[in-house]
């Protein structure tokens, strides 16, 4: 079955930098869309970034020009780098698979595989 378990997330000071990581594995992949999500306490889960099996990449105004979704297909290894984190970013980070192509759009429910989750603090 398909399973995504994330790593990677932790505290850092705003303006500095993490990767999380998300371990994928029961499907093909890299032949689908892949995407980050996060969440933080008493707000709606926010699509931040898609990534095609072209290597086409979408991301969400807020996050546009500081985060960087990426993939290696040879570890089944999804990526997500975040550069200068504001304290806004503080969310717990999800990483979903669609077995299917992107959408325009990156809403969560065209996603129906997601993982547990990590927590990414970012402290003023």
């Amino acid at each position: 079955q398909v399973q995504l378990v994330e790593s990677g997330g932790g505290s850092v000071h705003a303006g500095g930098s993490l990767r999380v990581s998300c371990a994928a594995s029961g499907y093909s992949f890299s032949t689908y869309c892949m995407a980050w999500f996060r969440q933080a306490p008493g707000k709606e889960r926010e699509g931040l970034a898609d990534l095609d099996s072209e290597g086409r990449s979408s991301y969400a105004d807020s996050v546009k020009g500081r985060f960087t979704i990426s993939k290696d297909n040879a570890k089944n290894t999804l990526y997500l780098q975040m550069n200068s984190l504001k304290p806004e970013d503080t969310a717990m980070y999800y990483c979903a698979a669609r077995l299917d192509y992107c959408r325009y759009a990156i809403r969560a429910a065209d996603f129906g595989y997601w993982g547990q989750g990590t927590q990414v603090t970012v402290s003023s």
